[in-house]
């Protein structure tokens, strides 16, 4: 991989972008640069060397034939929103910034199909198309600030991908930028296209394959009804218990998240909405849509099998108003936590849906090992964890403790037959667990892959794969959890 250019060499290098692309797109003063130091896992900062803000896709190819007529590498980045430090630079690398690549380029409702920008924000899809009666199903917590730029790098989920599956699900056609500069196009206006899927590979490759920058994404007509429950229950197992009667049922809801009782106390103290029960060990929300007389009987069903499972009481709503009332706890959860704590560390680790009881009983038993207080919150339907490790950055030798702790539960999960990550990608926060799933073959495999696109590594350097040395010394810390917590 090209190296890095010595200090005094930035000024040249500053001034070499700013006559090609203009001043105003590029970034060199210090108070500027700070505000791309980390992403959304602030336990990771690096300020960047240079920040560059294209507003088309013939610019990104300039910005990053710059970068190799330079020898310098690039990371890509969107509304940096990100929760594995994977839009944060490195090495001398350029941060080349899509956010201001904001245009909407196609509507075509008859095929149900629209064409964005990168910069494009998730939730402005589904606004640009409800008033013809269709939506963009994938939706994370961040949508009304996350980027799809993003969102396709990282291949994120969200609440309805229970149902209607992550971001890989939705894409039909991307016109990518490659590493060397040159524009190409993978995948098409139709779902099944011939030859090696392309479209496939690029999405979750967390910008070491190219940027993209336009998305034809696919558009779901809305629903005729929605129904939304909220249930509360004495303990976790008995809401585990809940999640596994209705999927045993044969019912497949859009979404069913849970939070804990840690959760739900901060969200309440934030929002105050008098909608959940404090007393309670876990509130499970489940989403119900599709035609009017399948949602009515499915959450009749719904509502019977939640209160077997032990539920204290389910509150129903069916407008739209109301049932965006139910989900507003559990999409500021995040946010919640920075009313308890100066800082939080995310993981995102995914286990099978049996296990959840068991999972959650030893990230308790994480907690009080490490003197951390971890609250939970999760895509119940999937097992997709996202255990929130609370802290103050101000405590000396906290961090270690910290990275200790996550590196605990992502063995934890990869030991209960899951994964390291669900939607949040692996980034440089957690490059190094990728050996605890992944054999020395299947990495080297990937690696080849990556390098047949980016011979030099050049596009996003030090992310998703493992470096020998860094990551050695990693597994040397890292603990396995004691079989006895479960």
């Amino acid at each position: 991989m090209a190296s890095s250019p010595p200090p005094l060499a930035w000024p040249a290098v500053h001034k070499r972008f700013a006559a090609v692309l203009g001043a105003n797109r590029v970034l060199k003063r210090r108070e500027d640069l700070l505000a791309y130091d980390c992403d959304g896992l602030t336990l990771h900062r690096h300020a960047p060397n240079l920040v560059v803000l294209p507003r088309s896709a013939a610019e990104v190819v300039t910005a990053v034939k710059l970068c190799v007529e330079s020898g310098l590498p690039f990371v890509a980045r969107g509304s940096g929103t990100g929760l594995s430090g994977g839009a944060i630079s490195s090495d001398g690398a350029v941060l080349i910034v899509t956010s201001r690549m904001r245009r909407i380029l196609d509507v075509d409702v008859d095929n149900q199909t629209i064409l964005v920008e990168p910069g494009v924000i998730n939730n402005w899809v589904t606004r640009a198309v409800a008033g013809d009666g269709f939506y963009y199903a994938p939706d994370p917590s961040s949508q009304n600030v996350c980027s799809i730029g993003g969102n396709v790098a990282e291949n994120s989920g969200g609440v309805h991908c229970l149902k209607y599956g992550v971001t890989s699900n939705h894409v039909l056609e991307l016109e990518v930028v490659l590493p060397d500069g040159s524009l190409t196009r993978f995948g098409g206006h139709v779902a099944e296209m011939p030859g090696l899927d392309l479209r496939g590979l690029f999405i979750g490759s967390e910008g070491t394959l190219g940027i993209a920058t336009a998305i034809r994404l696919r558009l779901l007509r809305q629903p005729e009804a929605v129904r939304v429950l909220l249930a509360d229950f004495a303990a976790m197992e008995a809401a585990g218990d809940g999640v596994r009667r209705i999927i045993a049922a044969g019912i497949l809801p859009a979404g069913m998240e849970i939070m804990d009782n840690f959760t739900l106390n901060a969200t309440e103290d934030l929002l105050r909405t008098g909608i959940y029960n404090r007393r309670a060990a876990a509130a499970l929300l489940v989403e119900l849509d599709g035609q009017a007389a399948e949602v009515e009987a499915a959450c009749q069903a719904t509502e019977d099998l939640l209160t077997a499972a032990g539920a204290e009481g389910v509150r129903k709503a069916d407008s739209p108003a109301a049932c965006e009332r139910l989900w507003e706890g559990r999409k500021a959860a995040f946010a919640a936590m920075g009313r308890i704590s100066p800082s939080y560390y995310v993981q995102d680790g995914v286990v099978p849906r049996s296990a959840l009881p068991k999972v959650l009983q030893a990230i308790a038993a994480i907690s009080r090992r490490y003197d951390l207080p971890i609250a939970n919150v999760f895509h119940a339907g999937d097992g997709n964890l996202h255990p929130l490790i609370l802290y103050d950055h101000h405590e000396p030798g906290i961090i270690q403790r910290v990275e200790q702790a996550g590196a605990d539960i992502l063995h934890l999960c990869v030991e209960m037959g899951g994964s390291i990550t669900g939607e949040h990608g692996i980034g440089a926060d957690k490059r190094c667990a990728m050996a605890l799933m992944f054999s020395t073959m299947d990495l080297d495999t990937m690696t080849r892959v990556r390098q047949a696109v980016d011979p030099q590594q050049r596009a996003n350097p030090n992310k998703l794969f493992p470096t020998p040395t860094g990551c050695a010394e990693a597994s040397r810390r890292s603990v396995r959890v004691p079989m006895e917590v479960y």
